[in-house]
């Protein structure tokens, strides 16, 4: 089995689980730092190295019970150092190093913007309860600010497992 060697990076991280497609593609595209690469294309990439991973038992693929993403979680079959072997360590712990200030410096920006989005659900959410006829114009603009809440939340947690997973090389 053939591996992307940033997907297979991503996903051996030990705190990198119950993850979405756009989970990764958000750490794939801060490690790959590449402006020509197209997010929808990234996305559909990996999605595809991870249902080789499904397909291998290696990782499960949970369904939405409502309008949500698609998860993966890894099984107890997943061998991260057999994914590295394949693989190689093309993105090295070194590299996410090296990365960690532009890393910690986008991870302060969507946290920032989380936060931003999180004051507008919640101001939403005040306007419905004072001006109760407004609410079927206010739904759509919530329904909005909420998606936004998840997907920030996404990078979030992609970025903080980069981060995680080059911490303990920087204690050596």
């Amino acid at each position: 089995m053939k591996l992307d060697p940033f997907v297979a990076q991503i996903i051996v991280a030990k705190t990198f689980d119950h993850f979405t497609t756009s989970d990764v593609r958000s750490a794939y595209l801060v490690l790959k730092n590449e402006p020509s690469l197209k997010p929808a294309d990234v996305r559909r990439k990996i999605y595809a190295e991870l249902l080789k991973l499904v397909k291998k038992g290696w990782l499960t693929k949970l369904k939405p019970t409502n309008k949500g993403f698609i998860r993966f979680n890894k099984t107890k079959n997943f061998d991260e150092d057999e994914i590295r072997k394949k693989c190689g360590s093309a993105v090295s712990i070194k590299t996410l190093i090296d990365k960690k200030k532009p890393l910690t410096d986008k991870l302060n920006h969507y946290k920032t913007e989380l936060l931003l989005n999180l004051g507008e659900s919640e101001a939403y959410k005040e306007l419905y309860s004072e001006f109760p006829e407004l609410v079927d114009d206010l739904q759509p603009q919530y329904n909005k600010a909420r998606d936004n809440n998840t997907r920030i939340l996404g990078k979030i947690r992609a970025i903080e497992g980069l981060l995680k997973q080059g911490s303990p090389l920087e204690k050596i």
